[in-house]
């Protein structure tokens, strides 16, 4: 009887994040990506999305990659506001303004002398995943095709982790013309680690946060 009753029971409403809540989660989140991708940059590998054209345009053209990062997601902000609403839209625009200029000063204030390729693809592509992971249950993404994936998953219940990896993969193809293949391919494997910490721990109703 007891347990009838624990299956019939309804399950708990979601409840929000408070301000301070948000505040706190996107700000660890924006250091955890900057240094993961501080950590790929220094291994000089890729990482998917828009954050990898910034840093495959930063290997091309020796510009600053937060610059880049910034530039290159304004047009994705035309979509956030349409489709995920203004307060989405915001905690975007300001998570990838905190993860561009972190990511710019992490090798003026703390420079690693050395990065093993294997090394930079394991802990770099973790951290930034983690890093994604902690802005989407906070209703922000790192911009770009993390709007895209995040508003499909929402809307048609289409997995973020799937989504990513098809996009990054054809984005990896097109980084052999400015990178090695060597270095593609540990940044293949940095991708690989990051979409599976999305693929893991990201599912619709496993997460109770709003």
């Amino acid at each position: 009887m007891a347990a009838a009753v624990a299956v019939a029971a309804p399950a708990p409403l979601p409840q929000r994040h408070t301000v301070a809540e948000d505040v706190q989660g996107l700000i660890l989140a924006s250091l955890v990506s900057a240094l993961g991708m501080s950590i790929l940059a220094t291994g000089g590998l890729m990482v998917g999305g828009v954050a990898g054209m910034a840093l495959l345009a930063h290997y091309a053209t020796g510009a600053h990659f937060g610059l880049l990062f910034v530039l290159f997601n304004l047009p994705f902000y035309w979509i956030a506001v349409r489709r995920m609403g203004w307060e989405f839209t915001l905690k975007t625009f300001l998570a990838v303004g905190v993860t561009g200029v972190v990511a710019d000063l992490i090798p003026r204030m703390a420079p690693f002398e050395s990065m093993t390729p294997l090394f930079a693809a394991v802990f770099g592509g973790a951290l930034v995943g983690m890093g994604i992971l902690s802005f989407i249950r906070h209703r922000a993404s790192l911009g770009g095709v993390g709007i895209v994936v995040v508003w499909l998953q929402r809307s048609r219940g289409w997995s973020a982790g799937k989504l990513q990896l098809g996009f990054d993969t054809v984005l990896m193809l097109v980084s052999l013309t400015v990178l090695p293949p060597s270095k593609v391919l540990y940044s293949a494997l940095g991708v690989l680690v990051l979409n599976l910490v999305l693929l893991f721990n990201h599912r619709p109703g496993r997460y109770m946060g709003a």
